[in-house]
């Protein structure tokens, strides 16, 4: 499948394409409470239990609806007409010299996705340490087709839905034996791009009496620059965090390796971030891949303290992880580190992420796309 042209205006709206999403199943980790205290109460059962079901789920990590056992047997029986858990099925796991681990699931249409498990990092992007970060994806497959990376280049197949995302962590908690310091939306699709779903994940992830009681300033939103829908986000009430995958200072850097920067260029993205920071607490974040003779020069890095002082940004520098394909190099140490004195001298709050998953191609969509061209024969 071709990458989608985000510049295109003939393109479907990423709205209209969540609707389209083939998958129509009744997923009960897409559920909200309210929304289950409807359904039950429709059939017959008191609201009460919707609480009941919703602990079961997220407390004592049931994992079907016989582990539901102190329901009464016709209510799971009910719920077993009703609904389904998802269907996650670990595929791959690869684990880095740094203890980063990538996981590779299957969706119940067989499509492909991957998570990202990211140990410790001197204030990737909390204020204090990061301890255990996750990496979740919002899509399968990415229909904005940034060319650095390998998420895009099989195109766009569709939205997850909120319960696919929430199993994401759900899984890599059980698979990694700890629970889940710090959530980011950055792995495979745009999450802005998928917002009602993204949102209700966001809500059952969060909230403490019946979800996973993730607090909300410890997920991010790591976004290619979707202007309207950074709006949108400033005008919920939950106190999120923005990350914007920046990657170039200018529009003649940006341009060249992020197409949406046609539709959503510089001015317009930095104006929808003055928006988020007149209704957010959170200083914004932006995420800026080092790449070789690229966006890696003097000139770039002083052109992006600028925008980072503009707007009181935090910058986190990533060197690139190549991608099997892609043109693109890594920047040689030396260079990155320079990159980060310039910021820094700058007055930017600036980190340069150290080697995470380097060994294991953690950048995401690349281990989906290695087992797709093997299944296919590829």
């Amino acid at each position: 499948m071709a990458a989608v042209d985000p510049g295109d205006e003939k393109n479907t709206p990423p709205m209209v394409a969540a609707r389209r999403s083939p998958v129509t199943t009744a997923l009960i980790t897409s559920c909200l409470r309210e929304e289950l205290q409807a359904r039950l109460v429709a059939l017959g059962q008191p609201a009460y239990r919707a609480s009941q079901v919703l602990h079961g789920i997220y407390r004592r990590r049931a994992r079907d609806f016989a582990g539901l056992s102190d329901l009464p047997a016709a209510l799971r029986a009910q719920l077993a007409a009703e609904f389904v858990f998802p269907a996650l099925t670990l595929v791959r796991v690869l684990g880095a010299r740094d203890t980063t681990q990538k996981f590779l699931f299957r969706l119940s249409d067989g499509q492909l996705i991957e998570s990202v498990l990211i140990p410790a990092s001197p204030a990737l992007y909390g204020e204090a340490s990061d301890r255990r970060t996750l990496c979740v994806s919002s899509q399968v497959g990415c229909a904005y087709g940034c060319k650095f990376c390998a998420s895009g280049l099989d195109g766009w197949t569709r939205n997850l839905q909120a319960g696919e995302i929430v199993e994401q962590v759900l899984q890599a908690e059980a698979l990694g034996g700890n629970r889940v310091d710090n959530l980011v939306f950055m792995g495979m699709g745009e999450p802005l791009a998928n917002f009602d779903n993204l949102l209700r994940a966001i809500a059952i992830l969060n909230d403490a009496e019946w979800g996973l009681g993730l607090g909300a300033r410890r997920m991010t939103v790591s976004t290619s620059g979707l202007a309207p829908q950074i709006r949108q986000l400033a005008d919920q009430p939950r106190q999120i965090r923005l990350a914007i995958s920046l990657h170039g200072a200018t529009d003649e850097v940006r341009s060249q390796i992020m197409p949406v920067n046609r539709k959503y260029p510089l001015a317009a993205l930095l104006d929808a971030c003055r928006y988020w920071r007149s209704h957010k607490k959170q200083r914004l974040t932006f995420e800026f891949i080092l790449i070789a003779d690229l966006n890696d020069s003097p000139a770039q890095a002083q052109a992006l303290a600028a925008l980072a002082n503009e707007l009181a940004a935090k910058v986190n520098l990533i060197p690139y992880n190549t991608v099997a394909g892609l043109p693109w190099l890594r920047p040689p140490e030396a260079r990155c580190e320079a990159f980060l004195r310039t910021l820094r001298a700058r007055g930017v709050a600036a980190t340069l992420r150290r080697e995470k998953g380097h060994d294991i191609d953690a950048a995401c969509g690349q281990l989906r796309r290695q087992t797709m061209q093997g299944e296919n024969g590829g």
